[in-house]
């Protein structure tokens, strides 16, 4: 229930959604008895689209996400397994095209290679089935394995994790597959501005891992002050939106114990 339910109310999580509407909704008053509430809303939808197009409003709310942990330091103890968290791969797409099609969060992925041979004993974990809410033509973490054994990932050191629809189910579904021992060190690689999320879900579920993360998406706060394209914008401001509210809903559902987990 709550992996549709969120599904069918992402529409409600994107600005440029609700800027769409307030053209909409104003373009049809503006023709009505209600024709200066309909010249403020088109007015409004003017203003939001310029404020975060061109503005970086996307870039303000990336940093707390993207800044919240810090790029992982080996301190010499190599780690017993490596957890890649799915939304690397389009299944649908690839079933498709008969290919493995990638997205924006490849980095999660392409960074497997060299840790693969930094830490030879590491297990290699991928979690992700789909996050398709209808009929799903494919699930990720195969193709993912296909992907790995690309880099010359040995069969043997993978492990899927393939029913996760989110990532509340990657952490307890990865959970319950692996059984991690007491005093066994898991780093957990995903996106820099999904860490804080990811971190409390399997912290949430008592899996004790150490962030790694990539994908970072800027500069660092040198973007605070950078101006972008209207297109660019709007698509930064949609992606950081949907993690913001998931983290409120994730704690708000008791699928994390903190609203902005952090390190410890």
């Amino acid at each position: 229930m709550f992996f549709t339910l969120s599904k069918s109310l992402a529409f409600l999580a994107a600005p440029s959604n609700w800027i769409s509407v307030f053209f909409v909704l104003g373009t049809v008053l503006w023709a009505t008895r209600w024709s200066a509430l309909g010249k403020r809303l088109v007015i409004a939808g003017i203003m939001l689209l310029l404020l975060v197009g061109f503005l970086p409003v996307g870039s303000l709310l990336f940093l707390p996400l993207t800044e919240r942990f810090p790029p992982f330091a080996n301190d010499g103890r190599d780690p017993d397994g490596i957890i890649i968290l799915g939304g690397i791969i389009s299944p649908d797409i690839s079933a498709a095209r008969n290919s493995i099609e990638v997205s924006g969060n490849a980095g999660r992925i392409t960074v497997v290679a060299d840790l693969a041979r930094r830490f030879p004993h590491a297990r290699i974990v991928f979690s992700g089935g789909s996050g398709n809410k209808d009929q799903p033509l494919a699930l990720e973490a195969p193709l993912a394995a296909r992907l790995l054994q690309s880099f010359g990932i040995e069969a043997t050191r993978i492990i899927l994790e393939d029913r996760s629809r989110n990532t509340a189910e990657n952490a307890a579904f990865t959970r319950g597959l692996l059984q991690p021992k007491a005093g066994e060190r898991w780093l957990l690689i995903t996106s820099a501005y999904h860490m804080p999320r990811a971190i409390g879900c399997f912290r949430k579920v008592g899996f004790a891992v150490e962030a790694y993360p990539v994908d970072w998406q800027s500069k660092g706060w040198a973007d605070a002050i950078s101006l972008g394209t209207l297109s660019g914008g709007l698509i930064r401001t949609d992606l950081v939106a949907h993690e913001w509210l998931g983290l409120l809903v994730y704690r708000l559902s008791g699928r994390t114990s903190e609203l902005f987990p952090g390190p410890q």
